[in-house]
């Protein structure tokens, strides 16, 4: 029965219960209920304009009742009567992408505005999801930035007259005491601009203040347990609508605000998705505290070995552009990439009909795409078979060839349907399934809508083959907590060329987004070590400082990104196969894992690494980067006091077993410097 109850519930109108394994939702009296083995949160029903009465943390006992008594969502200036109040709990099947979840719908409505949020409850997941849709007509101006009174027009029709402009609530909570304490966390892509990407800020709540950032952690100082709001929205910096805060902390109260929406997208004719918002438990410690939020986070898609690990090659880091991609290049470029131990091939812009901006032989243009209907078919004078020699051999050295795409972007992406079927005509004919999504620019509500439909639209007609590869590198696209459904994101261009790659600031980059986003959604580039020497003559940090094991190493953590042209490689790099074939050994179970940082933060000359944990076992990856002590304790998320036995996969450390000290910190010894170790651990004993 579980697997097909589906039940509607209209204002106080019965009993709906569903268990998906562990979770439930249910509506008894007044009180909606909905939760897991792990958190529930009750409301009160209030015709569907539900409040929070209560939110529990079943792993601990703790229970928090809410101390504010207006709806958790607030759209309007005024609070009119709900009505049509209803709820719906379904059960949603997994998909090749997707993991089974209970959706607990609950809608209303508040005069001529249409409401629905759609809470979204997984097993053994600590948090509890809410999508918000809005159809209708608004009596509130909520989007844009604050308008002053002296800069408002004559009334003259009633649309004139509408209350003057909300805070708009997507989400809230309301504990009691004076001690709370929070840390928001902001980040930063347009990642061509920018190479400072996580700023972190504790806070003692006190009076309504704001504050930016995608991340809020709350937690009361008496007992260090707490909550976390996510927001699933872009970088604040890049958010539609945007106001100048996503959190306001008042002592003891938190909401996210930040809709991302106008009150002009909203219309009656189709519901308008604001952003998302998750709010998750955690227990006494920082661990508890990222590790709920990873629960949540591997949630939003199934990661799978045979789909989304890959060791990638693309050849535009070496700067030629497109000046050299054709049939023959690509043949070569397979034959070493095979060498290398490359599992996919990616050909970037240049390899279409159409000319970009960025092609290095003929200067094109993103507007107007579709004015070419063979924009996006294989170049017949680079490619005079098309692809399929290109895949053919491919396949005969095991690589999955990947490529470059584009969509239109004019008119808020008004032509995706054409954009889709060009990618579902890539699939069908040569059977590419990875795309790299490039050149995005997402100016509006529609804008976003339309790539939503775009990437639905191929997942639906390639049976959930295709993964995106997302572009974070400039403009206003997803970031690291939207769009997260569809594949991974390839955080940023280094070149030597321009002298802006060290292998410390991508490291840098990596481990400090690593705490809150999962390291493997991103691809971290590698260099040609061996090009532009000259521009770093006598750095430090050079490249050519490095061994080309070490810069390969320095991406283990995420998905690694050849970042170069392997016919420019020299035959010294080659011996790279032996250790991209022992990454691959455990590659997925590392990244199927918590993958956070340890040791201290990538200067060049710091110990550094990464930990993934897995219940009594894991991987410790430790760099020794510029740093004269051949020996230190590192920190790591070990429990302290107890012993564990760590084996070496890869890199230069020796097998041991010791006791942890404080924080976790074990002692590590690595022979040089811009040196490293990857272990497998277990924890022999607990105390």
């Amino acid at each position: 029965m579980k697997n097909i109850l589906t039940l509607l519930f209209v204002l106080f109108g019965g009993y709906s219960l569903h268990a998906q394994d562990t979770c439930y939702g249910f509506l008894r009296n007044d009180t909606l209920t909905i939760g897991n083995n792990l958190v529930e949160r009750t409301f009160l029903w209030n015709g569907g304009n539900i409040i929070t009465y209560r939110l529990t943390d079943k792993s601990n006992g703790k229970s928090w009742k809410n101390h504010s008594l207006t709806p958790d969502f607030r759209v309007t200036k005024d609070l009119p009567q709900p009505s049509n109040g209803s709820l719906k709990v379904v059960p949603v099947k997994e998909t090749k992408i997707f993991p089974a979840y209970l959706k607990v719908e609950v809608s209303f409505s508040l005069e001529k505005l249409d409401i629905k949020r759609v809470y979204r409850i997984y097993d053994d997941c600590p948090a509890i999801a809410c999508d918000t849709y809005l159809r209708g007509t608004v009596n509130s101006i909520f989007g844009g930035r604050e308008v002053s009174a002296a800069d408002r027009k004559n009334i003259e029709f009633a649309e004139d007259m509408k209350s003057k402009e909300v805070t708009a609530v997507l989400d809230q909570f309301h504990f009691q005491g004076q001690h709370w304490h929070a840390r928001s966390v902001e980040f930063s892509d347009v990642t061509d601009w920018h190479n400072n990407l996580v700023f972190e800020k504790e806070i003692i709540s006190y009076r309504k203040l704001g504050y930016r950032g995608n991340l809020l952690f709350a937690f009361n100082g008496e007992d260090n347990c707490g909550i976390f709001f996510l927001k699933e929205a872009p970088c604040s910096s890049v958010q539609l609508a945007y106001q100048g805060k996503d959190f306001l902390t008042d002592f003891g109260k938190f909401t996210v605000t930040g809709l991302g929406i106008t009150e002009k997208d909203v219309t009656p004719d189709r519901w308008t998705k604001t952003y998302g918002c998750v709010l998750g438990i955690y227990g006494e410690d920082e661990l508890s505290r990222l590790q709920a939020l990873r629960s949540y986070q591997k949630n939003i898609r199934t990661y799978r070995a045979d789909r989304d690990e890959m060791i990638m090659m693309n050849t535009w880091g070496d700067r030629s552009q497109d000046s050299k991609v054709n049939e023959s290049f690509c043949l070569k470029e397979l034959e070493r990439a095979a060498r290398l131990g490359i599992t996919h091939f990616q050909i970037d812009d240049g390899w279409q009909i159409g000319k970009s901006p960025n092609s290095a032989v003929a200067r094109g243009s993103f507007k107007n795409i579709w004015d070419n209907k063979d924009y996006w078919k294989p170049d017949p004078q680079k490619y005079p078979r098309g692809l399929h020699p290109i895949v053919k051999r491919g396949k005969e050295l095991g690589i999955e060839i990947g490529l470059w795409f584009n969509p239109s972007i004019q008119n808020d992406f008004a032509d995706w349907q054409k954009d889709a079927q060009a990618l579902i005509s890539l699939y069908r004919e040569y059977g590419i399934k990875i795309f790299k999504i490039d050149g995005l620019t997402i100016p509006s509500k529609e804008a976003e809508t339309n790539l939503h439909r775009l990437f639905n639209k191929v997942l639906e007609e390639t049976d959930e083959a295709v993964i995106f590869n997302l572009d974070a590198t400039a403009s206003r696209r997803g970031g690291y907590h939207m769009f997260n459904e569809y594949g991974n994101i390839f955080l940023e261009n280094r070149y030597t060329d321009w002298q802006n790659y060290y292998p410390y600031w991508t490291l840098r980059n990596l481990w400090m987004l690593s705490k809150y986003v999962p390291a493997e959604k991103l691809q971290i580039e590698f260099l040609n070590k061996w090009r532009n020497t000259d521009k770093y003559k006598g750095e430090v940090f050079a490249p050519e400082n490095y061994s080309f094991e070490y810069l390969f190493a320095t991406t283990l953590a995420g998905q690694p990104l050849a970042w170069m042209e392997g016919t420019n490689l020299p035959e010294e790099a080659f011996t790279l196969r032996e250790h991209t074939e022992a990454y691959k050994k455990f590659q997925h179970d590392m990244h199927s894992g918590t993958i956070l940082p340890i040791g201290d933060e990538p200067s060049g000359r710091s110990w550094t690494g990464f930990q993934s944990l897995k219940k009594d076992r894991g991987y410790l990856i430790v760099y020794r980067e510029n740093h004269p002590e051949g020996t230190t304790e590192v920190e790591t998320w070990l429990p302290e006091g107890v012993t564990v036995r760590c084996i070496p996969l890869m890199g230069h450390g020796k097998a041991m077993t010791a006791v942890t000290g404080k924080k976790g910190r074990l002692e590590i010894s690595l022979p040089s410097i811009n040196d490293y170790v990857v272990y497998k651990y277990e924890i022999k004993n607990k105390r």
